[in-house]
């Protein structure tokens, strides 16, 4: 948690216009999830707050009070998304990097342009630190610290262009391996204890659903077998914000997937 990075990223065109920074917002919102964490108006929330395993406190993105808009230049943003460093340069717990890494400067720059017009709102709450427990499974789940597995000397690559294309698929949905894998072939979820419930093997889902059954599940939260989904494990009320086309996308690439044993 103490490590500190001295990480240079190369420079992102920030734009300014509506049309990029809806981009941004379908981005935060949807497809990278930042939602989840960060709270529905990016304002920061505390995901644990346990004596032992510690206090998880995703920051306040915005520009209010106890925010960290105003004090991180375009570049820290784009340092904090693919590379996992604060503006100290120390390692951020839990936020997905490693899965962000592969974020298009393009996409990226939207991102940030959304973020910077964000209305600033007031709240001031405890900073991420870690407990006797969540020590430990820092050196058990390296995911826990993105940047420690990050190889920060790579270039971000070129991404595909946007369509129903397996490469853009891929692109398009690599965040999904944050909980169910590296694989997708689901398991344990980082972060969580042991008796949490396990995500599910998007490789054999694919063989048993059709699409409609995947729409309307990311749609309403009901599966095909009457069950609904609890949106804090399966944030399908996020997903649903997604396009016809890119949940087309979705689904085509998971029918292409190679079925794999579950991971336990």
């Amino acid at each position: 948690m103490n490590k500190v990075y001295d990480v240079q990223v190369a420079a992102v065109p920030i734009p300014s216009g509506p049309a990029a920074i809806a981009r941004g917002k379908h981005l935060v919102e949807s497809i990278g999830l930042c939602v989840e964490c960060h709270g529905d108006n990016i304002a920061g929330d505390i995901l644990e707050d346990d004596p032992l395993f510690g206090t998880l406190a995703p920051s306040n993105l915005t520009s209010g009070r106890g925010g960290v808009g105003g004090e991180y230049t375009d570049m820290l943003f784009v340092r904090a998304i693919r590379n996992g460093i604060n503006k100290d340069g120390n390692p951020m717990a839990i936020m997905p990097s490693n899965y962000y890494n592969i974020i298009g400067d393009e996409d990226i720059g939207a991102i940030v342009a959304y973020l910077k017009n964000l209305p600033p709102v007031d709240n001031e709450q405890k900073e991420t630190n870690l407990g006797p427990l969540g020590q430990i499974l820092v050196l058990v789940e390296k995911e826990l610290l993105p940047a420690h597995i990050i190889n920060h000397d790579v270039p971000c690559p070129v991404p595909p262009a946007p369509g129903i294309t397996k490469e853009y698929v891929e692109y398009l949905a690599s965040v999904c391996g944050a909980c169910h894998g590296e694989h997708l072939s689901g398991g344990s979820v980082p972060g969580e204890p042991p008796s949490a419930p396990k995500s599910a093997n998007l490789t054999t889902l694919g063989q048993s659903w059709s699409e409609r059954d995947f729409v309307q599940t990311l749609r309403t939260g009901a599966t095909p077998y009457g069950k609904q989904l609890d949106p804090e494990l399966m944030p399908w009320n996020r997903f649903k914000l997604l396009d016809d086309d890119e949940l087309q996308a979705i689904w085509l690439f998971i029918r292409s997937l190679e079925p794999r044993e579950f991971e336990k």
